[in-house]
């Protein structure tokens, strides 16, 4: 897969050798700022930086302990799911890149490249994320449980989105209910939230044992949808209302059952995290500055949206709506949700063994 890259002005020599002395100065009088709560209104200052450069401890919800001696590395390496023409994710953070603040305040603290990958699937991601292709990713919830569940040096950071939506859309002249797919062949993306979702819905209805559930990726499981080879399928957000937009019928949505709607998650790889342990604080820094950006520029957002998805507007407002941005990195609602989340994947042998969701957070 080929890399599309933000390339950032590296700043003069000069200036990138006084500003690490002084950096490095700051670093041995100041204290871990992992645990502040971000700044919604501004992005993250040099000297914010610089007291976030100071080790943590290698305790529970703490970043691994590092040398803050050794220079932050300037290129950093983002995996997001879902390749567009823009070679960025959507939310807050692919709105300050595509605006261009995140990339001028990361500049300012010694980040003069930024490397955006995108990927089919969490699963993918993750492998890269476990070859060290990658310092961070941005991916579905249950994709990266799995990768921490089976052994994947990563920490949680923070939520990118929540609250999304998933569909079961139906073959025409098929399925119209969920009672109606007792006995039939349904398709998912297994691993993925609409997977989570879907399995949920079949137990709360009492249809599980009832139907066959085959993995097929999400763009072979429409094609095999409209071919009529498949009974239903599950979708994810944006896909669903194009398929009913086509004619297809619309059997069932998650947003009816909240607790079974999927979350984005931004997770850091441990090793990168021992280069640039300030990383979490100022990587929500900047996804709060550009929250606030977007809030008052809406209009434009969703424009931006519609040259990642190319659904038509009313698909983007519905399926994409600003809400789903959370104010802060990890709230508490989004968490307890995880926690399900997690117990699911467990209950499901879809990760090797259970671990504590706690000690995954990097607060």
């Amino acid at each position: 897969m080929s890399m599309l890259t933000t390339h950032i002005a590296s700043p003069a020599r000069k200036l990138r050798t006084a500003a690490l002395t002084l950096l490095t100065a700051v670093s041995l009088f100041a204290v871990t700022a992992c645990g502040e709560k971000p700044d919604a209104t501004a992005g993250a200052s040099a000297a914010a930086t610089a007291k976030a450069t100071a080790a943590p401890s290698s305790a529970a919800g703490t970043a691994p302990a590092g040398n803050t001696a050794k220079p932050i590395p300037e290129a950093l390496r983002v995996g997001y799911i879902g390749a567009n023409p823009l070679n960025l994710p959507r939310g807050a953070e692919g709105w300050g890149f595509y605006k261009g603040s995140s990339a001028e305040d990361l500049k300012k603290l010694g980040i003069t490249e930024v490397k955006f990958t995108a990927f089919p699937n969490g699963p993918d991601l993750n492998e890269a994320l476990l070859a060290g292709r990658l310092d961070v990713g941005i991916l579905g919830d249950t994709p990266a449980i799995v990768a921490r569940s089976n052994g994947s040096k990563t920490r949680l950071i923070g939520f990118s989105n929540v609250g999304m939506n998933a569909y079961i859309i139906g073959k025409k002249n098929g399925p119209k209910t969920l009672a109606d797919l007792k006995g039939k062949q349904i398709a998912v993306q297994k691993g993925s939230y609409i997977h989570r979702y879907l399995v949920g819905v079949l137990k709360k209805e009492y249809l599980y044992d009832s139907v066959k559930i085959i993995h097929l990726l999400s763009a072979d499981a429409e094609a095999a949808l409209e071919r009529g080879e498949i009974d239903a399928l599950a979708a994810a957000s944006g896909a669903g209302p194009q398929l009913v937009a086509k004619g297809f019928p619309l059997i069932d949505e998650a947003s009816k059952n909240p607790t079974l709607t999927g979350t984005s998650l931004t997770v850091v790889s441990e090793e990168y995290l021992t280069k640039n342990p300030g990383f979490p604080k100022v990587w929500n820094d900047l996804k709060g500055k550009a929250l606030n950006d977007l809030l008052a520029k809406q209009d434009a957002y969703y424009e931006f949206l519609g040259q990642i998805y190319k659904y038509p507007p009313e698909i983007i407002r519905k399926d994409y709506p600003i809400g789903e941005i959370p104010e802060q990195p990890l709230p508490e609602a989004a968490l307890k949700q995880l926690e399900g989340t997690k117990q699911f994947i467990i209950d499901e042998a879809l990760a090797k063994k259970d671990f504590s969701l706690p000690d995954w957070l990097l607060k």
